[in-house]
């Protein structure tokens, strides 16, 4: 039995040389093309329609994606602190908008009118 012999300063490599070069251009021609995987799951039980499950996966490059539409991250708050302080800044305006109208309809409001 021949065991291939190691190479030095290691194992022996299983998929040769230029595994990682392929699999770095495999990784940017799909980011640079994108690639849409969608699918449907459903569950049914006697014609009875339980659990459908749509899956959507894209993936792609943050510039690619732009291209076709899609920038769903930068208006998240959870993943953009632009969107964050944005929504912050609405929420800010819509209480002192709602303060503002209590304040009004109180009789005895503490609230100074301006001269």
């Amino acid at each position: 039995m021949t065991t291939p012999a190691p190479r030095s300063g290691g194992f022996a490599e299983p998929y040769g040389h230029s595994s990682g070069a392929n699999l770095a251009d495999i990784l940017e021609r799909v980011l640079d093309k994108g690639v849409v995987i969608a699918g449907d799951i459903r569950i049914n039980l006697l014609d009875i329609e339980l659990l459908t499950v749509k899956l959507r996966l894209i993936v792609a490059s943050v510039d690619k994606a732009k291209e076709m539409g899609i920038d769903w991250w930068e208006t998240d708050p959870a993943l953009s602190s632009r969107a964050r302080r944005d929504e912050l800044a609405r929420e800010n305006a819509e209480l002192r908008e709602r303060l503002a109208r209590l304040e009004e309809l109180e009789p005895g409001s503490t609230r100074k009118e301006a001269p």
